[in-house]
């Protein structure tokens, strides 16, 4: 039996081109915020690819091949995805430090595995985290999309296998599997709604919350025949709201914004209308020009490479490249080049090769539906091409019940026919032109040999065009790391013995540093430790419950008790402030209690950890009865200075916050006996600063507005109320410079929270900064 006519359609790739660009120009320069939802776009044309397929599968046999179905999915997609997992795993290991490297490797293992999302959610992963980025992190999409792809078909098998094949080749087919994705819509949805505030990680990569989006995809290749009934003009207004829609989207949405429910609806919807309007008619659909100009066809085109390559390419430029116009730039150079040449030598050639095809002259099956082809929704007569008799020449005209004669040698005098001319005049088919008889194989290769070499020729021009790109933006690669001498330390008060002295010398050095020192903990010891070497960590854990006997440290009848309370930035501080009670020989004790990213103000602010969100309200009502219960002497508070949004949506400057945390805390511990440590300010993320082929300067980091103006509103707030305000940049930046080690010890193992190591050589200098005021 013919196959049923397959059309490429225009309007999907200019689909593909808009979702990638977005994707990539969001991870690139974060403009437009929204533009991740580009993702949401590809799921329901996944769906609808995949399920068009099936279906066609079901119109022509009755059945599923899922052998077949299988193999072409993994001629697709997976030899790039390998290539490019295998490339950032190597690139890791030569750019990371190898606490970086090592959790890239877990992440293309799981990638490979087809559980990249499951991964990232179930470890709490931020998708919007602007540090600590896995090059990795985007393969969370392609895995759901084939964990999708590899249940939908046999899904769609036990829906129709009590039909009749009859049925199943008709219309029930459709509404059978049209029914079921209208149910995985429904169940999806109500998972995104209650699981987005519970769990947003979780709820952003999970399967279960994003199966709806394919599966309203394979609703509208079900409902295909009906909606090419739609009228053309109608049609096509259809396909201009959904792609204005999907760009609102793209502008409107922000990361801040519950995601997937109910953030991804408003994408989903302009999608499914563009692909919804463009069935039926002219497939190249010329009057929706945005999505159907070449060029936009034909970055549809390289589409899937583009997004395999982007990530990996902007974070490793992250590290190698210094941030401004040529980095991009140079960033972009680098994408368009791997992208091309992935698609020429990698996609292309193995996509199309002839392993697992099915051969319509052997078997009577059409070859492979590609990715970029749609099954015509509405069935149709057999092709004319299929019901040409025999011996058919291109141009010669036949009627009903005439047989192809044979041919006849003409008489020289004899006038030669319109089909003899036509093939005088036609040249001889070159050597390469391989005959239908010739093995399929020497066909692949002649017709991708030359493409491959083309792959082999773009990657060559381009790393040369790379390579003069950095060096004219940059100047000449120097090569960090080498044995070259330090300045000397610049010696502030050392020869007093004063430890603040000698602290501000050691970071004045590492501002001039050139090649790392030998730190003690090294730095892979505190990214891979992070805070578990913080021996106060258990007393900010949300899922422990508070024990001020366990976080208090020094001895049990010291007469007076000082407090050290706030978010993750006071459990920074905690060594240094048990070390503090244990110095004190028997005069303080101190406790410290709070939790990680709850910040003590007396309204909730918004947090992506549900855990955080549950807890903290209860967690500051604990330790306010905790003081109240045996009153402090002092009290010592420290929060994140960046700025917030209560959980009713309203955004906090930093004054507001500055009152906020004062009005928390009001009454907690005698006046004039409160003070405000502020945390250090935000350094440079050491996954991505540190690296084999950068020195100590790639991690250095200036002061932010955001904190300068926390700053300001802390000592404003200290000083209206007659209490007093520490500020932390004397002992952890020099001249607005904040390196990530002074002397031998690293200052931070994260971007925000300093070492515990760090933490203990600030007790004599927050021990004197107390004393000085009268409070020690």
């Amino acid at each position: 039996m013919p196959a049923p006519s397959s059309r490429v359609r225009r309007d999907l790739q200019g689909l593909r081109t808009i979702a990638v660009l977005a994707v990539v120009a969001t991870h690139l320069t974060g403009w437009p915020r929204g533009g991740f939802v580009g993702v949401d776009v590809f799921f329901v044309l996944s769906g609808f690819l995949v399920t068009g397929i099936l279906l066609a599968d079901l119109e022509r046999e009755g059945t599923v091949r899922l052998g077949s179905f299988f193999a072409r999915r993994v001629k697709r997609l997976l030899p790039a995805a390998l290539v490019v997992l295998a490339a950032t795993v190597g690139a890791a290991y030569v750019v990371f430090s190898p606490v970086r490297a090592e959790s890239t490797l877990f992440d293309a293992v799981s990638a490979a595995g087809l559980v990249s999302n499951w991964h990232f959610g179930l470890e709490g992963r931020d998708y919007f985290a602007a540090v600590d980025v896995s090059p990795l992190q985007h393969f969370w999409s392609l895995s759901v999309e084939e964990q999708f792809s590899l249940v939908w078909p046999l899904i769609v098998l036990l829906a129709v296998a009590a039909l009749p094949v009859a049925v199943r080749r008709a219309r029930g087919g459709r509404v059978a599997v049209g029914l079921l994705a209208g149910a995985v819509v429904v169940a999806s949805g109500i998972v995104a709604v209650v699981q987005t505030p519970l769990d947003p990680s979780l709820s952003y990569f999970s399967t279960l919350t994003r199966a709806g989006e394919l599966a309203t995809g394979a609703m509208i290749a079900a409902a295909a025949p009906v909606l090419a009934r739609i009228p053309a003009a109608a049609r096509g207004v259809l396909g201009w709201i959904g792609l204005a829609v999907i760009v609102a989207a793209f502008f409107l949405i922000d990361p801040a914004d519950p995601f997937p429910a109910p953030g991804a609806a408003l994408p989903v919807l302009g999608a499914a209308l563009v692909i919804g309007g463009g069935i039926g008619g002219d497939p190249r659909h010329r009057h929706l020009f945005v999505l159907t100009n070449p060029l936009a066809v034909v970055i549809g085109d390289l589409s899937y490479s583009l997004y395999l390559w982007h990530l990996p390419v902007i974070v490793f430029a992250g590290v190698l490249l210094a941030p401004g116009p040529a980095a991009t730039g140079i960033t972009v150079l680098t994408m368009f080049v791997l992208t091309v040449a992935t698609y020429l030598g990698i996609e292309q050639p193995l996509h199309r090769s002839p392993w697992a095809a099915r051969r319509a002259v052997d078997h009577q099956e059409p070859l492979p539906i590609d990715a970029e082809q749609v099954p015509d929704p509405v069935p149709r007569r057999a092709s004319v091409l299929a019901s040409r008799p025999a011996g058919y020449v291109p141009g010669q005209r036949y009627y009903p019940g005439s047989r192809a004669a044979a041919p006849v040698p003409a008489h020289p005098a004899a006038p030669a026919t319109v089909a003899e001319h036509r093939a005088e005049r036609m040249p001889a088919p070159p050597a390469s032109v391989v005959t239908p008889a010739a093995p399929a194989w020497a066909a692949w290769r002649s017709r991708y040999a030359p493409r491959v070499a083309m792959a082999g020729a773009t990657l060559a021009i381009g790393a040369g065009a790379t390579a003069l790109a950095v060096m004219l933006a940059y100047g000449a690669p120097t090569l960090p790391g080498l044995p070259v001498a330090a300045p000397a330390a610049v010696d502030v008060a050392a020869e007093a013995g004063d430890a603040l002295g000698v602290l501000q010398g050691e970071l004045a050095a590492a501002t001039t540093a050139t090649s790392w020192p030998d730190l003690h903990p090294s730095l892979d010891e505190v990214q891979r430790d992070s805070s578990s070497a913080n021996r106060a960590r258990d007393c900010f854990t949300p899922n422990v419950a508070l024990d001020a006997e366990r976080c208090t440290w020094g001895a049990a009848d010291a007469p007076r008790h000082l407090y050290l309370v706030g978010d993750s930035s006071a459990m920074a501080y905690a060594p240094a402030f048990a070390k503090l009670a244990d110095d004190s020989g028997g005069a303080w004790r101190v406790t410290t209690v709070g939790m990680y990213g709850c910040r003590f103000t007396d309204v909730l602010l918004e947090s992506r950890d549900p855990s955080v969100m549950a807890a903290c309200g209860q967690r500051k009502a604990d330790v306010a009865a905790l003081i109240a219960a045996s009153p402090a002497d002092l009290l010592v508070v420290s929060n994140a200075f960046t700025l917030g949004r209560s959980i009713d949506g309203h955004d906090l400057g930093a004054g507001e916050l500055a009152s906020a945390i004062a009005s928390e805390i009001s009454g907690w511990a005698p006046a004039g006996r409160t003070v405000y440590l502020a945390p250090p300010p935000h350094g440079v993320d050491l996954g991505r600063c540190v690296s084999p082929l950068t020195g100590p300067s790639a991690c250095l980091a200036g002061l932010d507005d955001v904190w300068t103006q926390m700053e300001a509103a802390t000592e404003a707030q200290a000083a209206a109320t007659g209490d007093t305000a520490i500020s932390s940049l004397p002992f952890s930046c020099w001249q607005g410079a904040c390196p990530a080690f002074a002397g031998d010890t690293p200052v931070r193992y994260d971007d925000t929270h300093i070492t515990p190591a760090f933490a203990e050589r600030l007790t004599p200098i927050l021990r004197g900064e107390l004393a000085a005021r009268g409070l020690y």
